[in-house]
């Protein structure tokens, strides 16, 4: 019989790994409960020595900042940043949840980080994947405003209606704005969606929106939701879950809006054939460049002001407000995982992105807005994000601020987008009030 020879070393090498690991379960509850140190968690941060931020990475200018910048910042920390490039956030929230599933807790998982807001937040929350309060207690925590007493913090407090509970860590601001070809669109540009049907029958095919699933065609379809509310209260209703609301209730409510977008769908690009419409944010870019279509809406704040720096939107763009008073504005969040493998790197990395450095110079080279609240800033570091900021075109912020909507209730989301997928795609001859009730049931 073969004798197996494993050396003190190794065996003692495998020991402190384990123990490492069931350390950082000591060590999340201590910050969590406000017993570990800063000092403490940088230090232990550069014995882990590395952290896998999982993100879309779809935008070659997020990607220019997060090597350029983000790296060796964290490096000059001792932190080696992984920017791990994904091309959908639910392919780390997967994983994140198929190695809880196998057993795999804190300090043993493969992933450090996500960007995520939304349904994947919400789902990481329902599954106890989270690692928990961390994002609060960061020494760059006190540039984000976390009152409950204070409105404005409603961004940071809630995620597409769902409670945060400090578990992510506010990256980035965005709001659906929507742009015009000026050199193309003679007299006033629509501003309602009555006013945008009207338009296209005028001028048929100019406008296409990005196609659900992906989240920029959700947020189309929420607006739309919105404005044709038969109570007339816009978003309010929204913000309940299908569990408060339930699926009878959610099937009235977007009827109307359903059907509006129903009767649009001859009118869009591909009129007097198949609607066509765009996979992404990026082929909706093209088809406004190339003069395909009139008017591109989705998340940008300063999208037109680099697109023209970029040579990536038309001479003629320029924002204007789409559709009045329903422009929904949200965050998007990094959260650390239950069992991510360097719980103290990715506090260091979570704290320097919400840095005022960071926040500028990713506004400045990727034209993301700042997640962090200009009024939590000293007037010298306020500058500076103004500084950075590219800039918006057409429209001023005061005109963006009293149009604003909040995101739809997570809860809410999948079942619109399974409903716009049978009712509008599919073209099913199936009742919205079906449709809507087996969307729901499909869930539980």
């Amino acid at each position: 019989m073969k004798k197996t020879i494993v050396s003190l070393s190794v065996i003692g090498s495998l020991m402190a790994g384990v123990a490492f690991a069931q350390d950082a379960t000591a060590f999340r509850d201590g910050f969590v409960a406000g017993n570990v140190s800063w000092e403490d968690v940088q230090a232990r941060a550069k014995d882990e020595g590395e952290i896998n931020l999982y993100y879309w990475g779809g935008s070659d200018k997020i990607n220019i900042w997060m090597d350029s910048v983000a790296v060796p910042a964290l490096a000059a920390e001792g932190v080696k940043l992984n920017p791990v490039r994904i091309t959908g956030t639910k392919d780390a929230v997967d994983l994140v949840l198929a190695e809880k599933g196998s057993g795999k807790g804190l300090g043993e998982g493969s992933v450090d980080a996500i960007w995520v807001n939304g349904e994947n937040f919400a789902t990481l929350k329902r599954q106890d994947a989270l690692m928990g309060a961390f994002a609060d207690k960061l020494p760059n925590s006190t540039n984000i405003e976390w009152n409950p007493e204070d409105p404005r913090a409603l961004l940071n407090l809630r995620d597409f209606g769902v409670e945060t509970n400090a578990s992510e860590m506010p990256w980035s601001g965005q709001q659906y704005v929507c742009s015009v070809n000026t050199a193309r669109v003679s007299g006033d540009v629509p501003h309602t969606f009555a006013a945008m049907k009207s338009y296209l029958e005028a001028n048929p095919g100019k406008f296409a929106y990005v196609k659900p699933p992906h989240f920029v065609g959700n947020t189309f379809v929420q607006a739309a939701m919105y404005a044709h509310n038969p109570d007339g209260n816009g978003a309010v209703p929204f913000q309940a879950s299908i569990d408060e609301m339930g699926a009878a209730e959610l099937a009235r409510l977007i009827t109307p809006g359903m059907e509006y977008l129903k009767a649009l769908e001859p009118h869009l690009l591909g009129a007097g054939g198949t609607a066509r419409y765009p996979e992404d944010p990026k082929t909706l870019d093209g088809l406004f460049l190339n003069g395909e279509i009139d008017f591109s809406c989705q998340f940008g704040l300063f999208g037109v002001a680099t697109g023209l720096r970029d040579g990536t939107y038309p001479e003629g763009a320029e924002q204007f407000v789409f559709p009045e008073g329903n422009m929904i504005k949200n965050k998007n969040y990094l959260v650390i995982p239950g069992n991510a493998p360097n719980p103290a790197a990715a506090m260091v990395m979570a704290n320097y992105m919400a840095s005022v450095d960071s926040q500028a110079t990713k506004l400045e080279i990727a034209g993301m807005p700042a997640g962090i609240d200009p009024w939590r800033l000293s007037a010298e570091d306020s500058a500076k994000l103004d500084a950075a900021s590219p800039g918006l075109v057409g429209v001023t912020q005061a005109d963006l601020d009293a149009n604003t909507a909040p995101d739809t209730n997570a809860t809410l989301v999948d079942v619109i987008e399974a409903t716009w997928l049978e009712y509008i795609e599919r073209d099913s001859s199936e009742s919205i009030e079906t449709i809507v009730a087996n969307a729901v049931a499909n869930l539980k």
